[in-house]
């Protein structure tokens, strides 16, 4: 099954589930696909709001609900939480409205807001605009370098797909690097 297939057929699923976690990398890859016609804009921008809003919302349910066991059970969320709680509680309502672009906080932040004092439907709300707001946003970027590389399409058909999956490969090696160095920082002189 070549890439363009395989992009076909789980590249809609694969937006929808990055999205519920911090899908920037899997949007601007399928934002791209949409300008190359593989995927449908309007379809990944959609699942892409929909999969963020219900990431977000499980999130602060589960602040909500298990925050204070989730947070002594997970010592590294714990720090996390503690800096987002911070922040949410100066600007609450612009935390809601660009936590999805807080790279790192993603998951933290709805945790945070949901050990807070906001209530659940104006989270809801928040949230919703923030992510009809991130996904036609995140995807046009990736659609916008689509257009800039198009002059080039003779030469990126043949190195397209290696180029994706290369930039696929990197944003998780980048990620699990930035995860590493949380869970055992460096220590302080």
């Amino acid at each position: 099954m070549d890439l363009p297939t395989l992009i076909a057929h789980y590249g809609y699923a694969a937006v929808l589930v990055g999205a519920v976690f911090e899908g920037e990398t899997v949007l601007l890859l399928a934002g791209y696909a949409a300008h190359r016609g593989y995927l449908d804009f309007a379809a990944v921008t959609g699942l892409a709001w929909l999969g963020a809003v219900a990431g977000d919302q499980f999130f602060f349910w589960l602040g909500r609900r298990h925050g204070q066991r989730l947070l002594e059970r997970r010592p590294v969320l714990r720090g996390r939480v503690a800096e987002a709680f911070a922040l949410i509680e100066r600007h609450p309502v612009a935390i809601i409205l660009t936590m999805r672009f807080l790279w790192g906080l993603r998951m933290a932040l709805p945790i945070a807001i949901g050990l807070g004092r906001v209530p659940w439907r104006r989270f809801a709300e928040l949230n919703a605009l923030s992510a009809a707001l991130w996904a036609p946003l995140v995807a046009g970027l990736g659609w916008s370098f689509g257009a800039l590389l198009a002059g080039q399409e003779a030469m990126l058909h043949h190195y397209e797909h290696w180029v994706m999956a290369a930039l696929a490969v990197a944003a998780l090696l980048l990620r699990a690097a930035v995860r590493r160095r949380r869970r055992h920082p460096e220590p302080k002189r």
